[in-house]
């Protein structure tokens, strides 16, 4: 096992489970929360590496408790675990403070590889298919480069 502590937040117990046995024995999960409020709590009392997080959640969104959190001084390295694919998710997640952004649906793929990139203070974004099939037609996606060069 790795020696970087993760909290997780997500308000579906599923994805929290699935994130839980995708890091099992590879890194240390702190803690695991079901909304935002309780994420700035747990980040600001156990100080993790890394946070895996939801954009929707109740009380506070992820977005706005990552701004909150950087805001107070967090060091933790964030990474969204989000269905969102719309493009102002991707700039509002990285604008916030974010490295890392992952689809649900690329969960078991995606996910062990973005936190090592992000651990290493690279970006990472899983590719929603429209925006792959613009960089397969040549016309790279410009949220995406943007994401990749660390905004």
């Amino acid at each position: 096992m790795e020696s970087h502590r993760i909290l997780l937040a997500d308000d579906e117990p599923a994805v929290i489970r699935a994130v839980t046995q995708l890091l099992d024995g590879k890194f240390e999960i702190v803690a695991s929360v079901d909304n935002g409020q309780s994420l700035i709590e747990d980040a600001s009392r156990l100080d993790p590496d890394l946070l895996v997080l939801d954009i929707s959640m109740p009380m506070m969104n992820g977005i706005e408790a990552t701004r909150h959190l950087k805001k107070v001084g967090s060091r933790a390295k964030v990474i969204f675990v989000t269905v969102h694919e719309d493009r102002d998710f991707i700039e509002a997640a990285f604008s916030a403070g974010a490295l890392g952004y992952v689809l649900k649906p690329r969960l078991a793929t995606d996910l062990l590889p973005a936190i090592r990139e992000v651990l290493q203070d690279h970006t990472f974004v899983s590719s929603p298919i429209c925006m792959e099939e613009a960089r397969k037609s040549g016309r790279p996606d410009p949220i995406l480069e943007a994401a990749r060069s660390n905004l």
